[in-house]
């Protein structure tokens, strides 16, 4: 066991750093060690059986960190978006792939088996699409948004499968099986919820008082294990369920924070075991052999799911910018596709274990693809924007050219800081124009009587319309905007605008300064001045001593142009 255990994690870390060096997903690393785990190359045979049980663990720990991690308030943000676009995107893919397995699968299939496999492949990967979004710093942005709200649904709708299986194909009849299931799973939610939240609210507040911190953290593994056991055992719902729901009770209390912090790090080591079983019983002859397929499923995956996403969160009426990124997050399958496919194939023997080879397979490749996708999105949005595509919402909304006697700023972002820079400029009888990536902020400062453009301000479509050739000045609030880029737009219409700039980086406010009449404020340097500057004065420092400390240190941090 120990020899299979080191050989299954030791694979895992050295692939899986390799796969993060190269930009890609960890996840591919994992289930390239799966794939290599399995041959006969060790000496003493790896036990696949080991490896499994253990990813048994894995999958209730990861339900339980989706339940934990479950707000519903990120779906509610963005529901009329993610709630309608999800539910007709898994449709649709759901139908191709039923369509695909059922004429290009396994010989004569009955259409039940190929709405199995339809179903497993219609659901993106969490972990995957989150870190997408943050290599790419949309994590906290209106895309980042609806696409994280889209996935709150699939994740629902996964759960719901997985509580619907043991009840439809359990081997009784339908109608008293899902009655029965209604019964129980009310019982379930209803003792978890009330009865459970009590106790374990309780227990964690007594542990976490008196105890110590392995103890807190054995108090969080026993409820996600035992929560997960009890609702297979007494309540005969899957153990996937009963862990996704311990899993919301704790993210609910005051211990949400900590059990967090706690339980993922377990949660990780165990699921990387997990996807290294799928890695193990895959098996690239087969999908070879079921090519035709694989290549249809693939391109339903990175083709035919992030087209539908797109046009459906364009019909719901977001700009064709969110459009595209939203869809390109989505072009891969992972995680909740293998727990689906491993437990409709093992369990319920509705799909032959060929049909798992091929999504793991499909899998493989869509992970790998998806980072490299999505880095093209943006690019094929600029060009579509520079000839006009996609901006034509923005035309209507055209800010008039400023008269000679008007001081006219530019203003990239309306967050926090934004709006506390455009009301101390508006005070000064400054005419601020924002352009803004958040429709809704953007149809916000409409209603208030604002001038404000959707659009990225990096394109010179969107800037002519906001009247840059005639502006004193851009101010780029946002440090998630790419200042650089918007910077150079801007001088190449109007090369006497000057440029204030907030950046994360010092390396890229010392790009922006040395460009010309520009000015750049960067997170790293204010925040390191600012609490400089408040330890001194603590320490009882003149003003001017905080000042002229200040003043070198800006000079060291950001160069001479500071």
């Amino acid at each position: 066991m120990i020899f299979t255990l080191v050989i299954g994690l030791t694979l895992a870390l050295v692939l899986g750093m390799l796969a993060q060096k190269l930009k890609l997903s960890p996840l591919v690393g994992y289930l390239v060690a799966g794939m290599l785990a399995a041959q006969p190359w060790w000496g003493e045979p790896v036990d696949a059986h080991i490896v499994e049980d253990f990813s048994h663990i894995g999958v209730v720990l990861l339900l339980f960190g989706v339940g934990l991690q479950f707000h519903i308030k990120d779906l509610l943000a963005v529901q009329k978006v993610a709630v309608p676009g999800a539910l007709v995107c898994m449709l649709t893919v759901s139908l191709l792939g039923m369509l695909a397995f059922h004429f290009l699968g396994m010989g004569d299939v009955a259409w039940v088996n190929s709405l199995m496999f339809g179903l497993c492949v219609c659901v993106s990967s969490t972990v995957v699409l989150t870190r997408v979004l943050g290599d790419n710093r949309v994590l906290q942005t209106p895309t980042g948004h609806t696409a994280l709200g889209w996935l709150v649904v699939e994740d629902m709708f996964t759960i719901i499968l997985l509580v619907l299986l043991p009840a439809v194909f359990g081997g009784q009849e339908l109608g008293p099986a899902l009655g029965m299931m209604a019964v129980k799973l009310t019982l379930l939610v209803v003792v978890v919820a009330l009865f459970g939240r009590k106790v374990i609210k309780q227990v964690l507040t007594y542990i976490s008082r008196y105890c110590s911190d392995e103890l807190f953290t054995l108090a969080v593994l026993v409820c996600a294990l035992g929560i997960a056991v009890l609702s297979a055992t007494v309540f005969n719902a899957s153990m996937e369920f009963g862990a996704f729901l311990s899993g919301m009770v704790v993210g609910q209390s005051k211990f949400a924070s900590r059990a967090a912090s706690d339980a993922l790090p377990m949660r990780d080591a165990f699921a990387v075991l997990f996807f290294v079983s799928v890695g193990m019983g895959f098996h690239i002859g087969g999908l070879l052999e079921h090519w035709p397929l694989a290549l249809a499923t693939l391109a339903i995956c990175m083709l035919a799911k992030p087209i539908m996403a797109a046009i459906m969160v364009s019909l719901l009426g977001k700009p064709m910018r969110l459009s595209l990124m939203v869809g390109g997050s989505l072009s891969q399958i992972g995680e909740f596709s293998f727990i689906l496919a491993t437990l409709i194939a093992g369990t319920y023997k509705l799909l032959p274990m060929e049909a798992v080879n091929v999504i793991t397979g499909v899998a493989i490749v869509s992970i790998t693809l998806n980072a490299a996708l999505y880095r093209f999105v943006p690019l094929a949005v600029h060009k579509l924007e520079d000839r006009g595509i996609g901006t034509q919402h923005a035309h209507a909304d055209s800010i008039p050219a400023a008269a000679d006697d008007v001081y006219r700023i530019l203003l990239v972002g309306y967050g926090p800081c934004g709006e506390l820079v455009s009301q101390v400029l508006r005070r000064h009888d400054m005419e601020v124009v924002v352009l803004e990536m958040n429709v809704d902020t953007v149809a916000r400062l409409h209603k208030e009587g604002l001038p404000a453009i959707h659009g990225d301000a990096s394109n010179r479509t969107i800037l002519r319309l906001a009247g840059v050739e005639k502006a004193k000045a851009i101010i780029i609030s946002s440090a998630a905007a790419p200042a650089m880029p918007i910077a150079s737009a801007a001088r190449s219409l109007n090369p006497d605008i000057r440029v204030v700039a907030h950046t994360n980086y010092i390396r890229i406010a010392q790009a922006i300064a040395q460009s010309g009449d520009a000015h750049a404020f960067a997170g790293e340097a204010e925040v390191a001045l600012a609490m400089t500057s408040h330890m001194l004065r603590s320490l009882g420092a003149t003003e001017e001593q905080v000042m002229r400390e200040c003043g070198e240190n800006r000079r060291r941090l950001m160069g001479e142009n500071a």
